[in-house]
């Protein structure tokens, strides 16, 4: 990853959300797809913003991972085992003015669904959120549920950002369930957004995790 990120011509586009609450003194939560975070992972280095990794043994490697590029990690996940004490801590450091780079659809899917746990924590913390959409050219992409992407070396890379949302503190599950679904579509707009950016065409809005006919443009 390392040796990857060093070669990358990475352009960004829009207001880094990160940076701009951490001058505020603001904590924010940060969302983006589980497969595509090998480039903000190597963008966010040595920032040392929150991310929360899965108690199993695949966890154990991404820990590793995200530690030695300069994160803070919490183990346990906002829908899986572990939820509790990590919401918790993830909650208290957000309120305190920390970044959490968060994948909804993680620890393991199902594939680009967006889970309600960002959207809880985004009510306890009263913090806002901003979508991370992220993509490269050329690049490979893996056969795991989640179709993680790796860019090849010195390949082009885009990162678009999408504006702070507030999430209401009183709002019903009903209302949970529509902003996250509000939030799944703007991930996937930016990410097409971003696919664009290099070279690339993606549908948005993809239906099933055959579906992404990605064809490259000229």
């Amino acid at each position: 990853m390392r040796s990857i990120s060093a070669t990358l011509f990475c352009r960004t586009y829009g207001e880094d959300p990160g940076l701009t609450a951490r001058k505020a003194g603001k904590g924010i939560i940060l969302v983006g797809w589980h497969g595509t975070t090998f480039i903000p992972v190597t963008k966010y280095r040595k920032r040392g913003y929150w991310s929360m990794i899965s108690t199993s043994r695949d966890g154990e490697y991404q820990d590793r991972i995200f530690k030695k590029f300069g994160f803070n990690t919490v183990r346990g996940s906002s829908s899986a085992r572990g939820a509790i004490q990590s919401t918790i801590r993830i909650v208290r450091e957000l309120k305190a003015g920390g970044v959490l780079a968060h994948t909804p659809d993680g620890p393991r899917g199902p594939w680009r669904e967006f889970q309600q746990g960002a959207i809880f924590m985004a009510i306890r913390s009263g913090c806002d959120i901003a979508v991370v959409a992220s993509y490269a050219s050329p690049r490979f992409i893996l056969s795991t549920w989640d179709h993680y992407l790796i860019p090849y070396p010195f390949a082009r890379a885009a990162i678009v950002y999408g504006k702070p949302h507030h999430i209401p503190s009183d709002i019903d599950e009903q209302e949970q369930a529509r902003w996250a679904e509000k939030l799944a579509e703007e991930i996937n707009v930016l990410e097409a957004e971003a696919a664009r950016h290099v070279g690339y065409h993606i549908e948005p809005n993809p239906t099933s995790s055959n579906s992404e006919s990605v064809r490259q443009t000229q």
